[in-house]
């Protein structure tokens, strides 16, 4: 922990500064321009230091971690890389996903802490609401690196103060505490943020409403039991999910494929669905404001041409290739998530008329796969793919405020709910429902969601409140591998001759969480220590 900690807060401000981006907020000042003598003495420097939490803090988890953390945990994924991750028998030791993937999010938290220190301590002619801007962005990213930590390893130390904690022993917090630091940043960023963003593409009050709305929903069931969610939170998630469904201005983009085109979701260009997403550069100069997510998951080097695609033995579950069979009618959705054998994907290999995908084995996953530069008119590179990743669709808070307006009922016909329930689904190309339960928003969510870093997270928080439950649908998930083939003349369904070769992979209380990277450990024994109560009085007010 001590290691992350002067990495973070040492060099990394320095590597961040180097860097130098051509277009909108992400523009860095020139180093020879920045010292501790003159930085933060105008708005645009306040937002220059803030734009890093952007992109480059996140690229480890979004190099890798993601997909094992989220979607292999949550049974979404079939990969050789990360079977350890869907069997739930993580090695303390693993150094390639588990350590950089923990790092990561201190990163984030460390910049995030040495960032508002620096802008509370700036002069010169910084406006108030830039400098509370810049502040609830560091609130904001800060508390999201939190959520991630307290879903995939509880109980974690809460650090606050880089130079004042450098020194101290590091104790885990509770699980209780974690949770009233994550609610209390998003609640500053609610506060400090403004509806319109200084640049495009920044966060918003909304982007803050909707991200607490989501916390509430998770929190309503910590310590709880199925149908008696805590209804102080669930009305809180509720009233905040609609002033972001009714007051915002975003709507949901008609075409759910368009969501995961680089014209649609770029760091210049960012969808009008997007409440938060990771600002990637077309560039990988300096590495790191690149998004690599490509480069593992394109089955075959001809979609990228960049020299990466390396994604052939890597695809969705056995599982994932259940619910599609079984729910032809999603097919919208199922053909931009992942190929089946006999889809054709115009947009990609574009000079050869199209990609014909004649695969008859694993279904390779197709989101966030957008092909070569050529393809996207000549932006992007080697492990560098010009999208956006998504951390908050507006989709997503459509289906929070559902599920708040369900609460601890078993179902509802409530006309808000429904409305942008079947919102959802109906861009998907379903028939609406009259009536909805938690494992209806459940299973629509995961759905909408799938490889967009969301599935371990659903399945925790559903474990808070009915532990019994969600282990008992993790055990039915089918991990085993299978292939798939096109059954030739068949559509409207179109039909796939199917075999697999089931396994399964239940967690339990003990492997509900990710071990503490081993050399974590060694730095900070105390991480092994009882979690203890946070002193939330020592907090800085700002």
């Amino acid at each position: 922990m001590k290691n992350i900690l002067k990495y973070s807060s040492i060099l990394l401000p320095a590597m961040i500064l180097l860097q130098s981006c051509s277009k909108s907020f992400l523009n860095r000042p020139p180093i020879d321009q920045v010292t501790s003598g003159n930085f933060y003495k105008t708005d645009e420097e306040v937002m220059a230091a803030t734009a890093p939490l952007y992109n480059i803090v996140w690229f480890d988890y979004n190099d890798k971690a993601f997909m094992a953390f989220e979607e292999a945990r949550g049974g979404n994924l079939l990969s050789n890389d990360r079977t350890a991750y869907y069997e739930f028998d993580v090695s303390a030791t693993d150094q390639s996903i588990l350590l950089p993937g923990y790092k990561s999010f201190y990163k984030i938290i460390s910049q995030s802490n040495i960032t508002m220190q620096n802008i509370e301590n700036s002069k010169g002619d910084v406006s108030a609401a830039v400098k509370n801007e810049a502040l609830g962005e560091c609130h904001f990213m800060r508390g999201l690196a939190y959520f991630y930590l307290v879903c995939n390893w509880g109980a974690v130390p809460i650090i606050y103060n880089n130079v004042a904690q450098l020194n101290d022993s590091v104790h885990r917090n509770t699980i209780e505490d974690v949770w009233q630091f994550i609610i209390r940043d998003f609640r500053m960023a609610v506060e400090d943020m403004p509806a319109t963003p200084y640049n495009p593409g920044r966060l918003t009050k909304y982007s803050a409403e909707g991200m607490l709305a989501k916390m509430y929903l998770y929190k309503a069931g910590l310590g709880k039991s199925a149908g008696s969610r805590d209804q102080n939170d669930l009305d809180s998630a509720k009233v905040l999910a609609a002033d972001v469904v009714h007051n915002s201005g975003l709507s949901l983009d008609p075409s759910y494929p368009d969501l995961f085109t680089s014209a649609s979701n770029n760091s210049s260009h960012n969808n009008p669905e997007s409440l938060f997403s990771l600002e990637w550069m077309p560039t990988s100069s300096p590495w790191g404001v690149n998004n690599s997510f490509q480069a593992y998951v394109a089955y075959d080097p001809n979609i990228t041409k960049t020299g990466d695609g390396w994604g052939a033995a890597q695809g969705v579950s056995a599982d994932v290739v259940k619910y599609f069979i079984a729910h032809p009618d999603d097919s919208i959705r199922r053909k931009a998530t992942c190929m089946f054998d006999g889809d054709h994907y115009p947009q990609l290999e574009q000079k050869t008329g199209g990609l014909s995908y004649t695969v008859t084995g694993i279904s390779n996953i197709k989101k966030y796969v957008i092909g070569s530069p050529a393809d996207n008119g000549g932006t992007g590179g080697f492990m560098t793919e010009y999208i956006n990743t998504y951390m908050l669709r507006l989709a997503e808070v459509y289906l929070i405020y559902s599920e708040a307006i369900l609460g601890n009922n078993a179902s509802t016909s409530d006309p808000e709910a429904l409305k942008y329930f079947n919102m959802v689904r109906a861009r998907a190309g379903l028939v609406p429902k009259n009536s909805i339960t938690f494992m209806d928003i459940f299973n629509e969510t995961r759905a909408e969601f799938i490889m967009e870093g969301i599935e371990w997270n659903d399945i925790l928080r559903w474990y808070y409140f009915d532990p019994q439950g969600a282990m008992a649908y993790v055990a039915q998930q089918d991990k085993g591998s299978y292939t798939i083939q096109y059954s030739s003349g068949t559509y409207n369904p179109r039909q796939y001759a199917t075999t697999y070769s089931s396994a399964y992979y239940p967690f339990t209380q003990q492997t509900v969480y990710l071990p503490f990277p081993e050399a974590e450990m060694i730095n900070a024994p105390s991480l092994a220590e009882t979690p203890a109560s946070f002193d939330f009085s020592k907090l800085p007010n700002y």
